[in-house]
């Protein structure tokens, strides 16, 4: 726990799941909301303690809740995941699972559009170098099929006109490796939250 002085307590975004007993989704959903305050420290949230209890008890005694449930008609949001490396494919599915996604994952861009043309998902995350079809052709193809899909990037190989692509195919993010659990989070977080750009 992060003190600053006697009267100012500040809780990490672990410290405010266990707290609250909610998903780190609703965290970012509450964050985003405006309903509890947070301080970005570097890549980390935040919270002052006090913020939090005043949030509590504008709440009542009855249990924390998502303040916006998307997609409820039809269950938990659908992500496809879409890597050729087997650990990074890996751990995307199991962060993105933490976050109470449904998570499906492809191993080359081939079989990713196969599954974006028999399924419905609420978001892409792609690879930007595959064997085969590399990330910025399989979001170009997924365009195709769904022109407001929003969409993901992860690399470890980023140049200026990779990220330029990206950015004029409407890519929500573009999280470099080696990243950590809160940058996909907050990355999937940022994407579902706000309109694709195309």
């Amino acid at each position: 726990m992060l003190t600053r002085s006697a009267n100012e307590v500040f809780l990490t975004t672990e410290e405010v799941l266990e707290y609250l007993q909610v998903n780190l989704l609703t965290v970012y959903r509450l964050i985003k909301a405006g309903k509890i305050p947070a301080v970005r420290v570097g890549r980390q949230w935040r919270f002052r303690k006090p913020d939090i209890d005043a949030w509590l008890d504008s709440q009542g005694t009855g249990p924390v809740m998502p303040t916006s449930v998307t997609h409820a008609q039809r269950g938990r949001m659908r992500e496809l995941v879409a890597d050729d490396e087997a650990s990074i494919r890996d751990l995307l599915q199991k962060t993105l699972a933490l976050a109470e996604y449904d998570v499906d994952t492809a191993a080359d861009g081939g079989t990713a559009l196969g599954l974006l043309r028999s399924s419905e998902y609420d978001l892409l995350v792609a690879d930007l170098k595959m064997s085969g079809m590399d990330g910025l052709t399989l979001v170009r193809q997924a365009r195709r099929l769904r022109s407001d899909l929003p969409v993901i990037i992860v690399t470890g190989f980023s140049s200026e006109s990779s990220a330029i692509e990206a950015l004029n195919l409407g890519v929500a993010s573009y999280p470099l490796k080696p990243f950590g659990v809160p940058d996909v989070l907050s990355a999937a977080s940022k994407a579902l939250g706000a309109p694709s750009a195309r």
